[in-house]
Protein backbone atom coordinates (compact mmCIF):
# COMPACT_ATOMS: atom_id res chain seq x y z
CA UNK A 1 0.00 0.00 0.00
CA UNK A 2 1.15 3.32 -1.04
CA UNK A 3 0.05 7.05 0.22
CA UNK A 4 1.24 10.04 -1.76
CA UNK A 5 -0.27 13.83 -0.70
CA UNK A 6 0.80 16.91 -2.59
CA UNK A 7 -0.32 20.45 -2.75
CA UNK A 8 -2.42 19.68 -5.78
CA UNK A 9 -3.00 15.66 -5.59
CA UNK A 10 -3.01 13.00 -3.38
CA UNK A 11 -3.50 8.76 -4.09
CA UNK A 12 -3.73 5.81 -2.26
CA UNK A 13 -2.18 2.40 -4.21
CA UNK A 14 -2.87 -1.42 -3.44
CA UNK A 15 -1.58 -4.13 -4.93
CA UNK A 16 -3.60 -6.94 -6.24
CA UNK A 17 -3.53 -10.18 -7.75
CA UNK A 18 -6.27 -9.38 -10.85
CA UNK A 19 -9.40 -7.77 -11.58
CA UNK A 20 -11.74 -8.47 -14.29
CA UNK A 21 -15.02 -6.98 -15.60
CA UNK A 22 -18.47 -8.62 -14.12
CA UNK A 23 -19.08 -9.40 -17.39
CA UNK A 24 -15.80 -11.19 -18.40
CA UNK A 25 -14.77 -14.63 -16.89
CA UNK A 26 -11.67 -14.09 -18.00
CA UNK A 27 -8.95 -13.28 -15.21
CA UNK A 28 -5.60 -10.72 -15.82
CA UNK A 29 -2.77 -13.14 -15.16
CA UNK A 30 -1.49 -13.49 -12.05
CA UNK A 31 2.23 -12.69 -13.09
CA UNK A 32 0.57 -9.22 -13.63
CA UNK A 33 -0.58 -7.57 -10.94
CA UNK A 34 -2.59 -4.81 -11.01
CA UNK A 35 -2.62 -1.30 -9.26
CA UNK A 36 -5.86 0.05 -7.66
CA UNK A 37 -5.49 3.72 -7.29
CA UNK A 38 -7.74 5.88 -4.76
CA UNK A 39 -7.14 9.51 -6.28
CA UNK A 40 -9.06 12.75 -6.66
CA UNK A 41 -9.31 14.02 -10.14
CA UNK A 42 -11.20 17.53 -11.00
CA UNK A 43 -12.87 17.54 -7.43
CA UNK A 44 -14.44 13.84 -7.86
CA UNK A 45 -13.22 10.77 -5.83
CA UNK A 46 -12.48 8.14 -7.99
CA UNK A 47 -10.36 4.17 -8.00
CA UNK A 48 -8.96 3.36 -11.37
CA UNK A 49 -6.80 -0.12 -11.89
CA UNK A 50 -3.55 -0.24 -13.98
CA UNK A 51 -1.37 -2.95 -15.30
CA UNK A 52 2.63 -1.85 -16.38
CA UNK A 53 2.78 1.57 -17.04
CA UNK A 54 -0.91 2.29 -18.25
CA UNK A 55 -4.18 2.53 -16.69
CA UNK A 56 -6.85 -0.02 -17.54
CA UNK A 57 -9.94 1.64 -19.65
CA UNK A 58 -13.26 1.40 -18.69
CA UNK A 59 -12.48 -0.14 -15.25
CA UNK A 60 -12.67 3.88 -13.65
CA UNK A 61 -15.40 3.87 -10.57
CA UNK A 62 -16.73 6.63 -9.54
CA UNK A 63 -17.00 7.14 -5.71
CA UNK A 64 -20.17 8.63 -5.28
CA UNK A 65 -21.75 5.96 -6.59
CA UNK A 66 -19.85 3.33 -6.13
CA UNK A 67 -20.41 0.48 -4.04
CA UNK A 68 -18.37 -2.50 -2.67
CA UNK A 69 -19.34 -5.82 -1.32
CA UNK A 70 -17.45 -8.90 0.09
CA UNK A 71 -17.83 -11.97 -1.79
CA UNK A 72 -15.17 -13.98 -0.22
CA UNK A 73 -11.58 -13.78 2.26
CA UNK A 74 -9.96 -12.96 -1.15
CA UNK A 75 -12.40 -11.46 -3.67
CA UNK A 76 -14.97 -8.37 -3.14
CA UNK A 77 -17.04 -6.71 -5.98
CA UNK A 78 -17.09 -3.36 -6.97
CA UNK A 79 -20.35 -1.81 -8.43
CA UNK A 80 -20.31 1.34 -10.16
CA UNK A 81 -22.76 3.55 -11.88
CA UNK A 82 -22.28 5.45 -14.62
CA UNK A 83 -21.79 9.18 -14.25
CA UNK A 84 -21.99 10.20 -17.56
CA UNK A 85 -24.90 12.94 -18.55
CA UNK A 86 -26.31 11.50 -21.62
CA UNK A 87 -29.44 9.27 -19.99
CA UNK A 88 -29.05 6.65 -22.68
CA UNK A 89 -25.53 5.92 -21.33
CA UNK A 90 -26.18 5.74 -17.66
CA UNK A 91 -25.74 2.54 -16.28
CA UNK A 92 -23.85 0.23 -13.68
CA UNK A 93 -21.36 -2.05 -14.36
CA UNK A 94 -19.28 -4.85 -12.27
CA UNK A 95 -15.78 -5.04 -11.52
CA UNK A 96 -14.26 -8.31 -9.51
CA UNK A 97 -11.05 -7.78 -7.44
CA UNK A 98 -8.97 -10.76 -6.24
CA UNK A 99 -6.51 -9.30 -2.93
CA UNK A 100 -3.75 -11.40 -2.45
CA UNK A 101 -4.20 -11.49 1.41
CA UNK A 102 -7.17 -11.05 3.85
CA UNK A 103 -5.11 -8.29 5.54
CA UNK A 104 -4.81 -6.09 2.45
CA UNK A 105 -8.56 -7.25 1.81
CA UNK A 106 -9.51 -5.57 5.07
CA UNK A 107 -7.35 -2.58 4.24
CA UNK A 108 -8.92 -1.94 1.14
CA UNK A 109 -12.58 -2.03 2.01
CA UNK A 110 -11.27 0.13 4.70
CA UNK A 111 -9.78 2.86 2.28
CA UNK A 112 -12.99 2.62 -0.19
CA UNK A 113 -15.08 3.46 2.70
CA UNK A 114 -13.06 6.62 3.74
CA UNK A 115 -12.48 8.04 0.17
CA UNK A 116 -16.58 7.76 -0.10
CA UNK A 117 -17.38 9.58 2.54
CA UNK A 118 -15.01 12.25 2.02
CA UNK A 119 -16.92 12.46 -1.39
CA UNK A 120 -20.06 11.59 -0.83
CA UNK A 121 -20.94 12.68 3.14
CA UNK A 122 -18.39 15.45 3.30
CA UNK A 123 -17.98 16.80 -0.74
CA UNK A 124 -14.57 15.99 -1.74
CA UNK A 125 -11.60 17.56 0.27
CA UNK A 126 -9.12 19.35 -2.28
CA UNK A 127 -6.08 20.00 -1.16
CA UNK A 128 -6.82 23.90 -0.54
CA UNK A 129 -9.26 23.21 1.90
CA UNK A 130 -12.05 23.88 -1.06
CA UNK A 131 -15.55 21.64 -0.87
CA UNK A 132 -16.83 19.96 -4.17
CA UNK A 133 -20.54 19.10 -3.25
CA UNK A 134 -20.59 16.17 -5.89
CA UNK A 135 -23.77 14.12 -6.06
CA UNK A 136 -24.80 11.57 -8.59
CA UNK A 137 -27.83 11.98 -10.24
CA UNK A 138 -29.29 8.32 -7.93
CA UNK A 139 -28.48 10.70 -5.18
CA UNK A 140 -30.82 13.70 -6.65
CA UNK A 141 -33.54 10.91 -7.11
CA UNK A 142 -33.29 8.66 -4.43
CA UNK A 143 -33.83 9.93 -0.74
CA UNK A 144 -30.36 9.09 1.28
CA UNK A 145 -31.81 6.28 3.76
CA UNK A 146 -33.70 5.00 1.02
CA UNK A 147 -30.75 4.22 -1.14
CA UNK A 148 -28.58 2.90 1.46
CA UNK A 149 -31.13 0.25 2.76
CA UNK A 150 -31.43 -0.29 -0.88
CA UNK A 151 -27.56 -1.21 -1.39
CA UNK A 152 -27.58 -3.10 1.64
CA UNK A 153 -30.26 -5.04 0.48
CA UNK A 154 -28.65 -6.07 -2.43
CA UNK A 155 -25.45 -6.50 -0.65
CA UNK A 156 -26.70 -9.55 0.67
CA UNK A 157 -27.59 -10.86 -2.59
CA UNK A 158 -24.02 -10.93 -3.38
CA UNK A 159 -23.51 -13.64 -1.65
CA UNK A 160 -25.70 -16.07 -3.50
CA UNK A 161 -23.25 -15.79 -5.92
CA UNK A 162 -21.02 -18.40 -5.01
CA UNK A 163 -24.37 -20.57 -4.89
CA UNK A 164 -25.06 -19.63 -8.13
CA UNK A 165 -21.96 -19.87 -9.98
CA UNK A 166 -18.88 -21.64 -8.32
CA UNK A 167 -21.23 -24.00 -6.85
CA UNK A 168 -23.98 -25.01 -8.73
CA UNK A 169 -22.62 -23.87 -12.50
CA UNK A 170 -23.11 -27.47 -13.93
CA UNK A 171 -27.06 -27.02 -13.24
CA UNK A 172 -27.34 -23.89 -15.01
CA UNK A 173 -25.16 -24.64 -18.13
CA UNK A 174 -26.85 -24.62 -21.29
CA UNK A 175 -30.62 -24.31 -19.20
CA UNK A 176 -33.06 -21.76 -19.37
CA UNK A 177 -33.65 -19.24 -15.80
CA UNK A 178 -36.52 -17.57 -14.92
CA UNK A 179 -35.34 -14.93 -12.28
CA UNK A 180 -38.58 -14.29 -10.05
CA UNK A 181 -38.84 -10.48 -8.56
CA UNK A 182 -35.75 -9.77 -10.86
CA UNK A 183 -35.15 -6.19 -9.11
CA UNK A 184 -31.83 -5.14 -10.06
CA UNK A 185 -31.02 -7.90 -12.42
CA UNK A 186 -27.97 -9.12 -10.11
CA UNK A 187 -29.38 -12.83 -10.21
CA UNK A 188 -29.89 -12.69 -13.64
CA UNK A 189 -25.80 -11.46 -14.28
CA UNK A 190 -24.76 -14.05 -12.08
CA UNK A 191 -27.36 -17.05 -13.57
CA UNK A 192 -25.75 -15.50 -17.30
CA UNK A 193 -22.60 -16.18 -15.86
CA UNK A 194 -22.89 -19.40 -14.32
CA UNK A 195 -23.46 -20.69 -17.91
CA UNK A 196 -27.15 -20.09 -18.42
CA UNK A 197 -28.66 -20.70 -22.45
CA UNK A 198 -31.11 -17.77 -21.42
CA UNK A 199 -32.30 -15.89 -18.43
CA UNK A 200 -36.00 -14.51 -18.09
CA UNK A 201 -35.64 -11.45 -15.84
CA UNK A 202 -39.57 -10.75 -14.44
CA UNK A 203 -39.94 -7.86 -11.97
CA UNK A 204 -43.41 -6.01 -11.77
CA UNK A 205 -42.16 -2.93 -10.11
CA UNK A 206 -40.46 0.13 -11.41
CA UNK A 207 -37.13 -1.40 -10.72
CA UNK A 208 -37.09 -3.68 -14.24
CA UNK A 209 -35.63 -0.52 -16.11
CA UNK A 210 -32.57 -0.44 -13.63
CA UNK A 211 -32.61 -3.65 -14.25
CA UNK A 212 -31.99 -3.02 -17.90
CA UNK A 213 -29.42 -0.47 -17.39
CA UNK A 214 -27.45 -2.67 -15.64
CA UNK A 215 -27.79 -5.83 -17.71
CA UNK A 216 -27.11 -3.47 -20.71
CA UNK A 217 -23.74 -2.41 -18.95
CA UNK A 218 -22.50 -5.88 -19.19
CA UNK A 219 -23.45 -7.16 -23.04
CA UNK A 220 -21.34 -10.29 -23.48
CA UNK A 221 -24.02 -11.14 -20.62
CA UNK A 222 -27.05 -9.36 -21.52
CA UNK A 223 -27.20 -10.96 -25.02
CA UNK A 224 -28.57 -14.25 -23.21
CA UNK A 225 -30.83 -11.66 -20.16
CA UNK A 226 -34.69 -10.76 -20.94
CA UNK A 227 -36.07 -8.53 -18.55
CA UNK A 228 -40.22 -8.41 -18.53
CA UNK A 229 -42.15 -5.88 -16.48
CA UNK A 230 -45.33 -7.24 -14.82
CA UNK A 231 -46.63 -9.92 -12.22
CA UNK A 232 -45.08 -13.78 -12.40
CA UNK A 233 -49.17 -14.12 -12.46
CA UNK A 234 -49.51 -12.43 -15.16
CA UNK A 235 -46.79 -12.31 -17.76
CA UNK A 236 -46.30 -14.72 -20.48
CA UNK A 237 -42.78 -16.36 -21.62
CA UNK A 238 -42.16 -17.60 -24.52
CA UNK A 239 -40.69 -20.66 -22.94
CA UNK A 240 -40.79 -23.07 -20.10
CA UNK A 241 -38.03 -22.79 -17.78
CA UNK A 242 -35.71 -25.38 -15.97
CA UNK A 243 -34.77 -23.76 -13.43
CA UNK A 244 -35.89 -21.02 -10.91
CA UNK A 245 -33.96 -18.43 -9.00
CA UNK A 246 -35.14 -15.61 -7.07
CA UNK A 247 -35.17 -13.88 -3.15
CA UNK A 248 -38.58 -14.27 -2.00
CA UNK A 249 -37.88 -14.69 1.68
CA UNK A 250 -38.95 -11.71 4.09
CA UNK A 251 -38.62 -10.88 7.83
CA UNK A 252 -39.54 -14.42 9.54
CA UNK A 253 -39.21 -15.73 6.15
CA UNK A 254 -42.43 -15.14 4.98
CA UNK A 255 -43.12 -11.32 5.02
CA UNK A 256 -43.90 -9.26 1.80
CA UNK A 257 -45.56 -12.70 0.79
CA UNK A 258 -43.48 -13.01 -2.04
CA UNK A 259 -43.13 -16.94 -1.84
CA UNK A 260 -46.63 -16.88 -2.82
CA UNK A 261 -45.64 -15.64 -6.02
CA UNK A 262 -42.49 -17.82 -6.83
CA UNK A 263 -44.97 -21.07 -6.25
CA UNK A 264 -46.85 -19.56 -8.76
CA UNK A 265 -44.01 -19.32 -11.18
CA UNK A 266 -43.26 -22.70 -10.62
CA UNK A 267 -46.74 -23.94 -11.04
CA UNK A 268 -46.86 -21.37 -14.63
CA UNK A 269 -42.93 -21.72 -15.62
CA UNK A 270 -40.87 -24.63 -14.68
CA UNK A 271 -40.78 -27.91 -16.44
CA UNK A 272 -41.64 -31.24 -14.25
CA UNK A 273 -38.76 -32.09 -12.06
CA UNK A 274 -37.24 -28.31 -12.54
CA UNK A 275 -34.93 -26.68 -10.08
CA UNK A 276 -35.35 -24.29 -7.45
CA UNK A 277 -33.08 -21.80 -5.95
CA UNK A 278 -33.81 -21.82 -3.35
CA UNK A 279 -35.57 -24.84 -2.85
CA UNK A 280 -36.60 -25.14 0.66
CA UNK A 281 -36.84 -22.62 3.87
CA UNK A 282 -37.16 -23.38 7.30
CA UNK A 283 -38.53 -21.38 9.94
CA UNK A 284 -36.78 -21.61 13.47
CA UNK A 285 -37.98 -21.04 16.82
CA UNK A 286 -37.01 -20.70 20.42
CA UNK A 287 -38.42 -18.75 24.17
CA UNK A 288 -35.69 -16.30 25.03
CA UNK A 289 -35.31 -14.22 28.13
CA UNK A 290 -34.18 -10.98 27.77
CA UNK A 291 -35.02 -8.30 30.77
CA UNK A 292 -33.56 -5.21 28.89
CA UNK A 293 -35.87 -6.04 26.17
CA UNK A 294 -38.83 -5.95 28.23
CA UNK A 295 -38.73 -3.26 30.05
CA UNK A 296 -37.57 -1.44 27.23
CA UNK A 297 -40.81 -1.92 24.87
CA UNK A 298 -42.68 -1.73 28.80
CA UNK A 299 -41.19 1.86 29.10
CA UNK A 300 -42.82 3.26 25.42
CA UNK A 301 -45.70 2.94 27.85
CA UNK A 302 -45.19 5.57 30.48
CA UNK A 303 -46.22 8.44 28.87
CA UNK A 304 -49.13 7.46 28.83
CA UNK A 305 -49.47 7.15 32.88
CA UNK A 306 -49.41 11.29 33.15
CA UNK A 307 -52.12 12.26 34.82
CA UNK A 308 -51.91 16.07 34.24
CA UNK A 309 -49.90 16.53 30.92
CA UNK A 310 -50.81 20.38 30.28
CA UNK A 311 -53.88 20.02 32.44
CA UNK A 312 -54.78 16.49 30.06
CA UNK A 313 -55.20 13.00 32.05
CA UNK A 314 -53.53 10.47 29.80
CA UNK A 315 -53.84 7.54 31.90
CA UNK A 316 -57.07 6.18 29.90
CA UNK A 317 -55.09 5.11 27.18
CA UNK A 318 -52.11 3.58 29.18
CA UNK A 319 -54.02 0.17 28.86
CA UNK A 320 -54.06 0.22 24.98
CA UNK A 321 -50.68 2.11 24.55
CA UNK A 322 -49.35 -0.89 26.53
CA UNK A 323 -50.63 -3.42 24.43
CA UNK A 324 -49.98 -1.81 21.55
CA UNK A 325 -46.24 -1.34 21.71
CA UNK A 326 -45.95 -5.05 22.55
CA UNK A 327 -47.79 -6.07 19.62
CA UNK A 328 -44.54 -5.16 17.12
CA UNK A 329 -42.27 -7.98 16.37
CA UNK A 330 -38.74 -6.76 17.35
CA UNK A 331 -36.19 -6.81 14.50
CA UNK A 332 -32.63 -6.82 15.62
CA UNK A 333 -29.69 -9.24 16.25
CA UNK A 334 -29.44 -10.85 19.73
CA UNK A 335 -26.77 -13.33 21.35
CA UNK A 336 -28.02 -16.71 21.62
CA UNK A 337 -26.63 -17.09 24.65
CA UNK A 338 -30.73 -15.63 25.09
CA UNK A 339 -32.05 -18.28 24.07
CA UNK A 340 -34.15 -20.87 26.86
CA UNK A 341 -34.20 -24.12 25.16
CA UNK A 342 -32.48 -25.64 21.89
CA UNK A 343 -35.12 -24.66 18.84
CA UNK A 344 -37.89 -26.08 16.79
CA UNK A 345 -38.27 -25.70 13.16
CA UNK A 346 -40.79 -25.68 10.79
CA UNK A 347 -40.39 -26.43 7.30
CA UNK A 348 -41.64 -24.83 4.01
CA UNK A 349 -40.63 -27.11 0.52
CA UNK A 350 -40.98 -24.81 -2.22
CA UNK A 351 -41.18 -27.72 -4.71
CA UNK A 352 -44.25 -29.02 -3.14
CA UNK A 353 -46.08 -26.38 -1.20
CA UNK A 354 -49.49 -25.28 -2.62
CA UNK A 355 -50.24 -21.38 -2.62
CA UNK A 356 -52.77 -21.77 -0.30
CA UNK A 357 -51.00 -23.53 2.24
CA UNK A 358 -49.11 -19.96 3.35
CA UNK A 359 -52.69 -18.47 3.12
CA UNK A 360 -52.51 -19.68 6.99
CA UNK A 361 -49.41 -21.23 8.73
CA UNK A 362 -49.84 -22.68 12.17
CA UNK A 363 -47.35 -24.38 14.04
CA UNK A 364 -47.76 -26.36 17.21
CA UNK A 365 -44.76 -25.49 19.96
CA UNK A 366 -43.04 -27.59 22.60
CA UNK A 367 -40.19 -26.57 23.93
CA UNK A 368 -37.70 -27.89 27.15
CA UNK A 369 -36.25 -25.89 29.14
CA UNK A 370 -32.82 -25.70 29.60
CA UNK A 371 -32.28 -22.65 32.89
CA UNK A 372 -35.16 -21.62 35.64
CA UNK A 373 -35.85 -18.14 33.92
CA UNK A 374 -38.56 -15.80 33.32
CA UNK A 375 -39.74 -16.27 29.38
CA UNK A 376 -40.48 -13.01 27.59
CA UNK A 377 -41.16 -14.79 24.08
CA UNK A 378 -40.51 -16.53 21.01
CA UNK A 379 -37.38 -15.90 19.21
CA UNK A 380 -37.74 -16.79 15.16
CA UNK A 381 -34.99 -17.19 12.45
CA UNK A 382 -34.91 -18.98 9.33
CA UNK A 383 -32.82 -20.46 6.57
CA UNK A 384 -33.39 -21.32 3.40
CA UNK A 385 -31.46 -24.26 0.73
CA UNK A 386 -29.64 -23.58 -2.55
CA UNK A 387 -29.68 -27.58 -3.46
CA UNK A 388 -26.69 -28.01 -6.53
CA UNK A 389 -26.10 -30.94 -7.79
CA UNK A 390 -23.37 -31.87 -6.22
CA UNK A 391 -23.02 -29.01 -3.21
CA UNK A 392 -26.10 -28.29 -0.63
CA UNK A 393 -25.65 -24.77 0.68
CA UNK A 394 -27.80 -23.14 3.43
CA UNK A 395 -28.25 -19.41 3.82
CA UNK A 396 -28.80 -18.86 7.41
CA UNK A 397 -30.06 -15.80 9.44
CA UNK A 398 -29.91 -17.53 12.76
CA UNK A 399 -28.64 -15.73 15.82
CA UNK A 400 -24.58 -16.15 16.58
CA UNK A 401 -24.68 -16.18 12.39
CA UNK A 402 -23.12 -13.38 10.21
CA UNK A 403 -25.90 -10.78 10.30
CA UNK A 404 -27.92 -10.40 7.24
CA UNK A 405 -30.50 -7.37 6.65
CA UNK A 406 -32.99 -9.76 8.18
CA UNK A 407 -32.21 -9.65 11.08
CA UNK A 408 -34.18 -11.95 13.70
CA UNK A 409 -37.45 -11.31 15.07
CA UNK A 410 -38.91 -11.57 18.40
CA UNK A 411 -42.13 -11.31 19.23
CA UNK A 412 -42.40 -10.85 23.49
CA UNK A 413 -44.91 -11.14 25.34
CA UNK A 414 -46.72 -8.47 27.59
CA UNK A 415 -47.01 -11.00 30.69
CA UNK A 416 -43.87 -13.55 30.82
CA UNK A 417 -43.99 -16.68 31.98
CA UNK A 418 -41.79 -18.66 34.59
CA UNK A 419 -40.00 -21.87 34.04
CA UNK A 420 -38.05 -23.89 35.66
CA UNK A 421 -34.80 -25.97 34.17
CA UNK A 422 -36.54 -29.44 33.14
CA UNK A 423 -40.00 -27.76 32.19
CA UNK A 424 -41.92 -28.00 29.20
CA UNK A 425 -43.11 -25.01 26.74
CA UNK A 426 -46.03 -25.82 24.77
CA UNK A 427 -47.61 -23.07 22.83
CA UNK A 428 -48.83 -22.31 19.39
CA UNK A 429 -47.32 -20.13 16.58
CA UNK A 430 -50.42 -18.90 14.21
CA UNK A 431 -49.71 -16.66 11.22
CA UNK A 432 -52.79 -15.22 8.74
CA UNK A 433 -52.09 -13.57 5.75
CA UNK A 434 -53.45 -10.51 5.09
CA UNK A 435 -53.77 -7.59 2.10
CA UNK A 436 -51.20 -5.58 3.25
CA UNK A 437 -48.40 -8.18 1.92
CA UNK A 438 -47.71 -9.35 5.51
CA UNK A 439 -49.36 -11.77 8.69
CA UNK A 440 -50.67 -11.40 11.43
CA UNK A 441 -49.14 -13.37 14.15
CA UNK A 442 -51.17 -14.87 17.65
CA UNK A 443 -49.01 -16.56 19.82
CA UNK A 444 -49.15 -18.33 22.61
CA UNK A 445 -46.53 -20.02 25.05
CA UNK A 446 -47.36 -21.89 27.97
CA UNK A 447 -45.57 -23.37 30.97
CA UNK A 448 -46.54 -27.01 31.90
CA UNK A 449 -46.32 -28.43 35.88
CA UNK A 450 -43.03 -29.48 36.89
CA UNK A 451 -41.59 -32.05 39.21
CA UNK A 452 -43.51 -35.56 40.74
CA UNK A 453 -46.24 -35.84 39.77
CA UNK A 454 -46.30 -33.60 36.33
CA UNK A 455 -47.68 -36.12 34.03
CA UNK A 456 -50.85 -36.05 36.14
CA UNK A 457 -50.94 -32.00 35.65
CA UNK A 458 -51.60 -29.31 33.13
CA UNK A 459 -51.05 -25.80 32.35
CA UNK A 460 -50.39 -23.70 35.29
CA UNK A 461 -49.10 -20.35 33.31
CA UNK A 462 -50.00 -19.64 30.01
CA UNK A 463 -49.70 -16.13 28.11
CA UNK A 464 -50.46 -14.42 24.70
CA UNK A 465 -50.26 -12.37 22.05
CA UNK A 466 -51.47 -10.80 18.78
CA UNK A 467 -48.57 -9.27 16.67
CA UNK A 468 -48.61 -7.62 12.91
CA UNK A 469 -45.86 -8.50 10.91
CA UNK A 470 -46.17 -5.80 8.35
CA UNK A 471 -45.15 -3.09 11.81
CA UNK A 472 -42.26 -4.54 13.61
CA UNK A 473 -39.98 -2.43 15.41
CA UNK A 474 -36.73 -2.42 14.18
CA UNK A 475 -34.28 -2.22 17.19
CA UNK A 476 -30.58 -2.12 15.92
CA UNK A 477 -27.75 -3.65 13.62
CA UNK A 478 -25.82 -5.83 15.58
CA UNK A 479 -25.92 -7.86 18.79
CA UNK A 480 -25.40 -5.75 22.31
CA UNK A 481 -23.22 -6.98 24.68
CA UNK A 482 -24.50 -10.23 26.87
CA UNK A 483 -24.95 -9.89 30.64
CA UNK A 484 -25.73 -12.33 33.34
CA UNK A 485 -28.94 -12.44 35.14
CA UNK A 486 -27.45 -10.52 37.79
CA UNK A 487 -26.24 -8.20 36.05
CA UNK A 488 -29.43 -7.16 34.80
CA UNK A 489 -31.31 -4.54 36.26
CA UNK A 490 -33.93 -3.41 34.48
CA UNK A 491 -35.59 -1.29 36.91
CA UNK A 492 -32.71 1.60 36.62
CA UNK A 493 -34.23 2.03 33.13
CA UNK A 494 -37.01 3.11 35.12
CA UNK A 495 -35.68 5.48 37.58
CA UNK A 496 -35.85 8.38 34.61
CA UNK A 497 -39.33 8.16 34.69
CA UNK A 498 -41.16 9.89 37.68
CA UNK A 499 -44.38 7.77 36.78
CA UNK A 500 -45.85 5.16 38.80
CA UNK A 501 -47.39 2.14 37.31
CA UNK A 502 -50.42 0.84 38.14
CA UNK A 503 -50.83 -2.83 38.69
CA UNK A 504 -54.05 -3.01 36.58
CA UNK A 505 -52.55 -2.27 34.03
CA UNK A 506 -49.75 -4.84 34.22
CA UNK A 507 -52.00 -7.31 35.90
CA UNK A 508 -48.46 -8.29 38.04
CA UNK A 509 -46.95 -5.18 40.61
CA UNK A 510 -43.45 -6.10 40.34
CA UNK A 511 -43.44 -6.75 36.69
CA UNK A 512 -40.81 -3.91 36.15
CA UNK A 513 -38.97 -4.24 39.62
CA UNK A 514 -35.73 -6.03 40.45
CA UNK A 515 -35.75 -9.16 38.15
CA UNK A 516 -35.82 -12.61 39.98
CA UNK A 517 -32.64 -14.09 41.23
CA UNK A 518 -32.52 -16.36 38.23
CA UNK A 519 -34.16 -14.31 35.39
CA UNK A 520 -32.45 -14.88 32.12
CA UNK A 521 -30.16 -17.57 30.70
CA UNK A 522 -27.03 -18.41 32.85
CA UNK A 523 -23.85 -18.90 31.42
CA UNK A 524 -22.23 -21.99 32.64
Amino acid sequence: MEVLAGQKHKHLEFTLVAVSELSSSSVPPLSTPVIARFSVDSGVAELRFRQDSGFIDGFNVNLGTGQLFKLGPLKSLCISGSSDSNKEKSYARGVTILFRNEEESRDFHSAFEQWQNEDVTQGTHLPNGAISDVKSKFDNKIESSSAKMYFHYYGQLLHQQNMLQDYVRTDFTGRVVVDVGAGSGILSLFAAQAGAKHVYAVEASEMAEYARKLIAGNPSLGQRITVIRGKVEEVELPEKADILISEPMGTLLVNERMLESYIIARDRFLVPKGKMFPSVGRIHMAPFSDEYLFVEIANKALFWQQQNYYGVDLTALHGSAFQGYFSQPVVDAFDPRLLVSPPMSHVIDFNEAKEEDLYEIDIPLKFLASVGTRVHGLACWFDVLFNGSTVQRWLTTAPGAPTTHWYQIRCVLSQPIYVMAGQEITGRLHMVAHNAQSYTIYLTLSAKMWGPGAEQGGIIQSSSCKLDLKEPYYRMSQPQPYTTAQDQQPHQLLQPQDIPIHTNDLEEPKLLQQPLENSGAQLQ
